[in-house]
């Protein structure tokens, strides 16, 4: 059983027969549908990539600024094609990712790629584990996470604020991993683990990041301690919606309401699964 305020529902592991699309040669983690019925992926490794219909991987861009991506993670497609997508860090890829998370240093950006031009342009810097992105139903703004930090911000593409970034929501009751635009006045952040005791001591406690960074072959077993992952619905100027977490899932990356259902992934799990909406008292 799952809880979130005060609210319960049964999760279900769907087992599926999933077909091999596409290898892209690297380790996807954001994936957007295109217009043209291919996908574009931010792929941990190899960058930001464009798998066309045919299933031919093309490579879109893997730097900026002259700076390699090492850690390509979130991404969304505006109206008029530009492509926004997040770098979460220039310094570890993804098989240290959690050195990143104990450094606590900025090594994040978020960035835009034209395909008209092929250019890419960074658009916010030094941001802590920069992760998911959604551009806002109206265009004129993209909301991204930073994990780290535990907040969305909301970056201004166009308008008066165009080029700024300011909160969206902080102080969040996880870290906050993928978030995606349900289309219905709602957005849906990922949050891969909950707040405990254990992970505020290790965010805020630069001594303690220290000395698990220190011991380098433990520094992997943290992760799989963390705990209450779930998601949280917000609406469209940030206020909190409503929120599902369960003390037995870990990692969960990524939530997308599909009708009826919540859909979810987990990077500590071979599978996925999906919460009844239509069965529960969460609030869609």
């Amino acid at each position: 059983m799952a809880t979130g305020l005060g609210v319960a529902a049964k999760a279900v592991l769907l087992v599926l027969a999933p077909v091999d699309w596409a290898y892209t040669g690297g380790r996807p983690l954001g994936v957007v549908l295109a217009g043209d019925g291919g996908l574009v992926v931010a792929d941990a490794d190899k960058g930001l990539l464009k798998v066309r219909p045919d299933k031919t991987v093309e490579m879109l861009t893997d730097a900026a600024e002259g700076l390699k991506f090492a850690l390509t993670d979130g991404v969304d497609i505006a109206a008029d094609g530009t492509i926004y997508f997040t770098d979460a860090s220039y310094k570890y890829s993804l098989a240290d990712h959690f050195l990143d998370v104990l450094e606590a240093r900025p090594h994040g950006r978020l960035m835009s790629f034209d395909p008209s031009t092929r250019r890419t342009s960074v658009l916010a810097r030094d941001l802590y584990f920069a992760n998911g992105v959604a551009v806002a139903p109206d265009q004129d703004s993209l909301i991204f996470c930073e994990t780290v930090m535990r907040r969305c911000s909301r970056y201004h593409i166009r308008g008066d604020k165009a080029g700024t970034v300011e909160s969206f929501i902080d102080s969040l009751p996880g870290l906050p991993d993928n978030i995606r635009y349900n289309g219905e006045g709602r957005y849906w952040i990922a949050l891969s683990a909950g707040r405990t005791l254990q992970l505020d001591v290790l965010m805020w406690s630069p001594l303690v990041r220290k000395l698990v960074y220190m011991v380098g072959k433990y520094v992997m077993a943290v992760p799989q301690g963390l705990r209450d992952s779930g998601t949280m619905s917000v609406a469209l100027n940030g206020e909190p919606a409503t929120m599902y977490t369960d003390p037995g899932l870990a990692l969960a990356t990524g939530w997308l309401k599909v009708g009826g259902y919540l859909y979810y992934g987990s990077l500590a799990s071979s599978y996925i699964s999906r919460v009844d909406l239509t069965k529960s008292s969460i609030e869609a």
